[in-house]
């Protein structure tokens, strides 16, 4: 089940970014996230307090997590935009994750499908995304899904880390 996500389904989301983080010094960093910088149990809260927090559910157990919003990080105005959007019509997947333990089963596939779902019930155009270049999992997944790869752009990412994200988007 996909569905916004409450206060008390705080401690769930941690555990998925704790176990990402936890998996990935492990192995390979494909999200070049850090621990308390991004992302964190604050970042969270205040999606859940926007009502733009949504987790996908499977057994009652919280498996996945997204964020969706209008907002278009300041570094897109340097992307060349193959379907041009007012504001408005754009929805944005953030930090779209999956507990470690679930991963490779389809579920990433699953949420975004269901990102797709909201996207089109809010009537948006287009949904856009950007995803660390070096997270070659996601850079398959996307044009997999049929977004198009619109270019790579650098971010400065928390204001501290300079790095290079691709940018992807799919007409609705």
């Amino acid at each position: 089940m996909f569905r916004l996500a409450t206060h008390k389904d705080l401690p769930s989301i941690i555990k998925i970014y704790d176990a990402i983080l936890e998996q990935e010094t492990q192995t390979i960093s494909y999200t070049n996230w850090q621990k308390g910088l991004y992302p964190t149990k604050e970042y969270a809260q205040d999606a859940i307090a926007d009502k733009t927090m949504f987790v996908l559910e499977s057994q009652e157990t919280i498996i996945g997590c997204v964020i969706l919003n209008h907002i278009q990080p300041k570094e897109y105005d340097a992307i060349t935009w193959k379907y041009s959007a007012n504001k408005e019509d754009v929805i944005v997947i953030h930090t779209l994750c999956i507990l470690p333990s679930f991963s490779k089963k389809g579920y990433a596939t699953k949420l975004i499908q269901h990102c797709e779902n909201y996207a089109k019930q809010q009537c948006a155009a287009v949904i856009r995304l950007d995803t660390y270049e070096g997270n070659i999992p996601a850079c398959h997944l996307y044009p997999k899904l049929g977004y198009t790869y619109a270019g790579t752009t650098k971010f400065h990412f928390q204001n501290v880390i300079w790095e290079n994200l691709n940018c992807y988007e799919k007409l609705l």
